[in-house]
């Protein structure tokens, strides 16, 4: 079974096991779960201007768009490599597709329901997804504070 999901499917999918129970999976609640993920490891990684948009609603795509900014193409790329361990870890997941990476500029990441994109300031400026995507839901997320006494 492939891991893409399309956002006009129904919000839930049922998930029959060898023993004839059915299972009820929220697609909403998982997708919304990868993306505060994606947001909180691009935080972790201090990506600015971190931007999530639930576009499902908008858009057959995806469920969700996450956006931030890296200020060098290193940074862009650590943030991007922080975030697939970060999902590989928590939800066991891999992107579908990975773009940019090589360069550094603009790296996306596709894990099918939620879509990523890091991007230098300049061609975040220059494409400004948030004005083509402004008509979708804003989604407000907390980033976990990191304990300045703790040992690193």
């Amino acid at each position: 079974m492939s891991e893409y999901t399309q956002a006009n499917l129904p919000s839930q999918t049922v998930l029959v096991t060898e023993s004839t129970e059915a299972t009820v999976v929220n697609t909403e609640d998982t997708s919304r779960r990868l993306a505060l993920t994606i947001a909180q490891a691009a935080a972790d990684r201090k990506a600015g201007d971190i931007l999530v948009l639930r576009v499902e609603e908008v858009s057959y795509l995806a469920d969700y768009f996450v956006m931030g900014s890296g200020y060098s193409r290193v940074q862009v790329r650590a943030i991007a490599q922080a975030i697939k361990g970060s999902v590989e870890i928590e939800l066991n997941r891999r992107p579908i597709r990975t773009e940019g990476e090589t360069d550094g500029s603009w790296v996306l990441l596709d894990y099918g329901d939620t879509i990523v994109h890091i991007m230098m300031p300049r061609e975040r400026e220059f494409y400004n997804l948030e004005a083509f995507w402004g008509h979708a839901e804003t989604v407000e997320f907390p980033i976990a504070q990191i304990n300045e006494d703790s040992p690193k």
